[in-house]
């Protein structure tokens, strides 16, 4: 197997308590502790401001021509260039491996009340023992909501239809006053389907359908599951242009991984998700890495995340599912991913470390000062970047990304 310039480290994990971490294939689902990966790490944008008049406030279709009329902002090394999104299949090329998550997005936001107090109730992730990892949120009008304090513990939400759900324990440390594991109704699927709606934040302009949350590689679980929300670098595909994509020779390569409730106001690092990388695409992905014939480009930071959960030290990709607590910094490096493709993150939000591992710093950087000069929209209904190696440089970018 060549190596291809990759960086070899530590992985940085988020450990679950107790059990020394989750693995994949773990059976039970781990106590999700969102405890940062390494003290006092920063992304390399913090510095950065966002202006709000560069938030994405409705879906791309309400803007201009469809889903994949948004720009696309190319980094290859540490040039940067400027393409429509429909300029995709230029930028890529035979044998070119677009990694997907076809995890479908839930309509995860239900009201509820606790007592006399109106919340609503954020279902965020289902463990292996039939619980579900839950955060409340006080409702602020006009379909937004604010930050609440989680729990306390045994306080019951009332929930419509006469289902009700008990607050038992926080998720770990940092995410104690947010996330809390819940008891909840048998069939939680069935109560968001009836009652529930998209999870929504404030600098949307308003309610949208749940169609405008799912992408075009999005299929249903047999069990329910899917994502609280939706894994939005693929938002701007669009099935015309996968089959120019197909009729180029890209190849593509699917795999789930079902996302939790992040949080806008504390920027926390992931906690542990559940993925699933079946054979056919550990298969595709190791031929092509073998073959040399083509770049390994992952769709959003949520394929980065169960791919690069999935491969050994010795850079080969296996079939695995269950539990990732991994966090890709630039430290651990990655092992597979050649490139990425992904929305435009806030400057601190922990992505970015991600980020930082597949471009570099100084890549990332310019990337992001020229979205902001020339006014990308930020946030899962903007614009998208295109993450490339410089291949005319392509070597290890490892001791450039320490801290």
């Amino acid at each position: 197997m060549t190596a291809r310039g990759r960086c070899e480290g530590g992985d940085v994990a988020l450990a679950a308590p107790g059990r020394g971490g989750a693995q994949p294939g773990a059976a039970d689902s781990p106590a999700l502790d969102a405890r940062p990966g390494r003290a006092g790490e920063a992304t390399a944008l913090e510095a950065l401001r966002v202006p709000d008049a560069l938030s994405a406030r409705v879906p791309a279709e309400q803007r201009g021509a469809g889903r994949d009329d948004v720009r696309l902002l190319v980094s290859r090394g540490r040039a940067v260039a400027h393409h429509a999104f429909r300029e995709l299949p230029e930028q890529l090329r035979a044998g070119d491996v677009l990694v997907v998550n076809t995890s479908m997005t839930l309509p995860a936001a239900v009201n509820g009340r606790v007592g006399g107090e109106r919340v609503v109730v954020h279902f965020s992730t289902r463990g292996a023992d039939g619980r579900w990892a839950v955060e409340l949120r006080a409702p602020r009008g006009a379909g937004v909501t604010g930050p609440r304090p989680g729990g306390p513990a045994g306080a019951v939400v009332r929930l419509p239809g006469g289902r009700a759900l008990v607050l038992e324990e926080p998720l770990g440390p940092a995410a104690g006053a947010r996330l809390w594991w819940a008891r909840a109704p048998e069939r939680v699927p069935e109560l968001l389907r009836g009652y529930g709606r998209p999870i929504r934040y404030g600098y949307t302009d308003r309610d949208q359908p749940l169609s405008a949350y799912r992408t075009v590689f999005a299929v249903d679980s047999p069990d329910g599951s899917g994502s609280a929300e939706m894994p939005s670098a693929a938002r701007p595909f669009t099935v015309p242009l996968v089959a120019e994509l197909v009729r180029r020779g890209v190849l593509f390569a699917p795999l789930s991984l079902h996302t939790g409730v992040a949080s806008a106001e504390a920027h926390e690092p992931p906690y542990p998700e559940r993925f699933a990388v079946p054979a056919a695409t550990a298969w595709l992905v190791n031929a092509v890495r073998a073959a040399g014939s083509g770049r390994v480009v992952a769709v959003g930071t949520t394929a980065v995340r169960a791919l690069e959960s999935a491969v050994g030290e010795d850079g080969v990709v296996r079939p695995a599912e269950g539990w990732t607590d991994l966090v890709v910094t630039p430290r651990r490096g990655v092992r597979v991913v050649d490139g990425l493709l992904t929305g435009l993150h806030e400057p601190q939000a922990s992505h970015l470390l991600m980020l930082e591992a597949v471009a570099g710093r100084e890549a990332l950087r310019r990337g992001y000062e020229a979205a902001l000069q020339e006014r990308y929209l930020w946030h899962e209904f903007g614009d998208v970047h295109l993450i490339l190696p410089d291949e005319e440089h392509n070597a290890p970018n490892c001791f450039s990304n320490e801290w």
